[in-house]
């Protein structure tokens, strides 16, 4: 009995040490915005909980970035100005997995016209600086010939722009570069689109999932399992956006289910990336070979 004893511990001995460790987690970073919906859905779904992958929600596409950028994310969401950003002061970080094309949901707001604008002497615009905002704003002002000088540039993110109080600024001549969701409580303040991604022909907003290549490297089989969910996530939406709706709304401002559908409508869902679109995104640093289909 006692040598038996002794075979069965030295037997279990090996097997605990044979066995591999526990998979570590993956940290994606990530912020309010209608097309990681698919994220948002398969996390409460538990479908990512089964790649032990978490998700850190962020008001704003920089914070979403700076939190993968101090190392506390794996992961993380960028649209390709914050994704450039990261290349040139990380230079380890590719694009994995395209998610989604803005077709409207990003825009620029006003509480006055166009033609008013041009004759303003001072606009303040409100933006979130260091994100793709900046570059709607800048092509928003050239494509409808307002002097860049006029601007009052105000950098706040999409939260703290929802808490000024705008009907003290009812005087001013005011421009919110925003996206959906947040678009919808300024629209109730009054403001209107002059702009969006769905009539600016000059900028095309890529929304990708972006990782190190060496995460990319040494996790290629549980991306790709990730890729499947994110498409079966996007599946799932189409086919029931009633019950994706009551799945995803508390990450995304509580908006009502038209607002939802809506939103929905103003992006493109890219996850099946046609060949012309990757050839095209390649000026935009985009390789490739990087993306998992």
């Amino acid at each position: 009995m006692k040598n038996l004893l002794v075979l069965l511990l030295i037997a279990f001995f090996f097997i605990s040490c044979s066995s591999k460790p526990e998979t570590k987690s993956i940290t994606i970073s990530t912020n309010q915005w209608i097309g990681y919906s698919p994220l948002f859905y398969a996390y409460q779904k538990g479908y990512l909980k089964k790649l032990n992958i978490k998700l850190i929600n962020n008001v704003s596409l920089a914070e979403a970035a700076d939190v993968y950028r101090v190392g506390q994310a794996n992961m993380v969401t960028t649209t390709q100005h914050e994704y450039n950003s990261l290349r040139e002061s990380t230079h380890d970080i590719v694009p994995i997995i395209l998610l989604d094309r803005s077709n409207g949901g990003d825009m620029v707001l006003s509480n006055r016209s166009i033609a008013a604008l041009k004759k303003s002497k001072k606009i303040y615009a409100y933006l979130e600086v260091d994100s793709i905002n900046q570059e709607i704003l800048k092509d928003f002002v050239a494509n409808n010939s307002i002097n860049l000088n006029k601007l009052v540039i105000i950098n706040k993110d999409q939260e703290q722009i929802h808490d000024v109080d705008f009907k003290k600024l009812k005087k001013k001549d005011l421009l919110i570069v925003t996206y959906t969701p947040y678009d919808v409580a300024l629209k109730a303040e009054g403001f209107h689109e002059v702009a969006s991604t769905k009539n600016i022909d000059t900028i095309i907003v890529i929304d990708a999932l972006c990782s190190t290549k060496e995460l990319l490297k040494n996790n290629k089989k549980r991306l790709l399992k990730l890729k499947k969910i994110i498409d079966q996530s996007i599946d799932e939406i189409n086919q029931n956006p009633h019950q994706a709706y009551k799945t995803v709304a508390r990450y995304l401002s509580n908006i009502n289910y038209n607002e939802f559908t809506t939103s929905l409508k103003n992006i493109k869902w890219i996850n099946k990336p046609s060949d012309d679109l990757l050839e095209f995104i390649n000026k935009y640093h985009y390789t490739k070979e990087n993306i998992l289909k």
